[in-house]
């Protein structure tokens, strides 16, 4: 009997633990060579760790790994690279001020006398480069890259080590439709010339349009692998949740007629950024701005909440007018913003949850200076429950926390001051499915209760599955304000890219 092709790499009854909590459990997986092998499943179901256990990050408590045949047992990062294992991962290593080639070749260049041989190296990159089909500039430093080429950086930096097994982490969660597109191709014919590739994603259409296998897991065990031809969205979301998604986004309920205005922009102008945007935003309703990346969106959000300067234009929250110079400012006035990048410009990852969510309301705990910490305890706790934090305590280091917990947690300090107006930009980028929908939810809720909610995103669908009206930018002007109810995926992205007639702008 033939017994098939020995897997490139195979986990055998693999368990990681950390402390009482089980990452892994017992899973049993074969990765064939040449092949995109998908990893899907909620946040904390055990992905990246599982893949931490392949690139000798970490090491497993139980079980055994095997690489052609042969049982392993790394025990550092270096030791997988010996043996052709890399992760790229979402946050990216490369040394910003050296140029793409150093970076691809660091710690392994040429060398005569303690210097290296530029010559030589400029001659290994240009076959590199050739023979993977990856075009990089190599004399352009890395930070003046975009970050769709630091990815492309990366994974020559893997080839050029030799690695022929590569487990990427949410590689596509800072690009833009263009640019997914693109390494999706690098990927394909990566795994065409032999390189394995295993793809860790929370977007489930990538999934499906790259992967030829997809694993499904949940609380850290294997639920199941197949062929992405036998999956659909519906199916891997009910394998990852134990349980079927009622429709992927909250019934939208229509603010009343009469429901007065929370938020008017007027005008809003910063030069080479964007320019004369004007709109308005009623109590229950959800807005949303789409565009390309680089239309304003996100400038604009900014600016209304004071983070960024404009030179003209006003903003109102219920009628009165004000010149937000600071994001207290723009507190103070009732509106709450939850940022692009809840590491970089929200959390405090050294800080527990509870610091967290109450640090912009301590006023409103203290007396004297002096925090009373039982009702501030007690307000959290309540917050924390609303948003649908699960799995870690308010004292728990927001680090620790799965990237769904630390948005909720992000959500649950905003609405702890029940704002008027409340901005999210990207809410659910880097977020599983379960988690997605519950912020979905909580976002209907709030304007249900008579909240404006004003959005950015890049997710067509959300946009579409969310919005009473969707605003779009292109080129940082507004070209149009259209119902939620009536759009459809081609007028907006056509109205993005500048191609409708003029009759359908506004």
């Amino acid at each position: 009997m033939n017994a098939g092709p020995v897997p490139h790499v195979e986990l055998l009854g693999v368990t990681k633990r950390y402390g009482a909590t089980v990452a892994v459990n017992d899973a049993t997986l074969a990765f064939t060579r040449g092949t995109v092998h998908a990893l899907v499943g909620e946040n904390g179901a055990g992905k990246s760790t599982l893949g931490k256990v392949i690139a000798g990050v970490v090491s497993p408590d139980a079980g055994e790994v095997k690489v052609e045949g042969r049982a392993v047992r790394f025990g550092s990062p270096r030791a997988a690279i010996e043996q052709g294992i890399t992760t790229i991962a979402q946050e990216l290593s490369l040394v910003p001020a050296r140029s793409v080639v150093e970076n691809v070749y660091l710690g392994i260049e040429d060398s005569a006398l303690g210097v290296v041989k530029r010559g030589s190296l400029d001659k290994r990159f240009a076959e590199l480069t050739e023979h993977t089909g990856i075009s990089v500039p190599g004399d352009v430093r890395a930070r003046e890259l975009t970050a769709a080429d630091q990815q492309k950086v990366e994974i020559l930096r893997a080839l050029a080590r030799g690695s022929r097994f590569i487990i990427m982490d949410e590689p596509t969660a800072r690009l833009s439709s263009v640019e997914t597109a693109g390494l999706h191709r690098t990927m394909r014919e990566l795994a065409e010339r032999g390189t394995t590739i295993v793809f860790i994603s929370h977007f489930l259409d990538e999934v499906l349009d790259v992967a030829d296998v997809v694993t499904v897991m949940r609380d850290g065990r294997i639920i199941r692998t197949a062929p992405t031809s036998q999956e659909t969205h519906a199916s891997l979301i009910e394998g990852m949740i134990g349980r079927s998604l009622d429709g992927a986004f909250p019934p939208k309920v229509r603010a009343a007629a009469d429901a007065p205005e929370v938020l008017r922009v007027e005008g809003l102008t910063r030069p080479g950024v964007f320019s004369d945007v004007s709109f308005n935003v009623r109590a229950g309703e959800v807005v949303v701005m789409a565009g390309l990346v680089g239309s304003g969106r996100t400038e604009v959000v900014r600016a209304i909440f004071g983070a960024d300067p404009v030179s003209r234009g006003t903003v109102s929250v219920k009628g009165r007018p004000a010149r937000f110079g600071s994001p207290g400012e723009a507190m103070a006035s009732g509106i709450a913003m939850i940022p692009e990048s809840r590491k970089e410009q929200g959390l405090m990852l050294g800080r527990s949850a509870r610091e967290n969510v109450s640090l912009p309301h301590l006023r409103r705990f203290s007396r004297a200076g002096v925090v009373a910490t039982g009702p501030e305890r007690g307000k959290v706790n309540e917050m924390m429950a609303t948003v649908g934090v699960r799995g870690i305590g308010p004292e728990a280091r927001v680090r620790s926390a799965s990237g769904g917990n630390q948005q909720k947690v992000m959500f649950a300090r905003w609405l702890l001051a029940d704002p008027p107006v409340l901005i999210a930009d990207e809410p659910t980028r880097g977020v599983d499915v379960g988690s997605k929908r519950t912020i979905y939810d909580l976002l209907a809720a709030q304007a249900a209760a008579g909240m404006g909610v004003l959005i950015v995103s890049s997710e067509m669908e959300e946009v579409l599955g969310l919005a009473h009206r969707i605003l779009v930018m292109r080129n940082g002007r507004l070209v149009a304000d259209i119902d939620g109810e009536t759009a459809t995926e081609e007028i907006v992205v056509a109205l993005a890219f500048g191609t409708v007639p003029p009759a359908l702008t506004a």
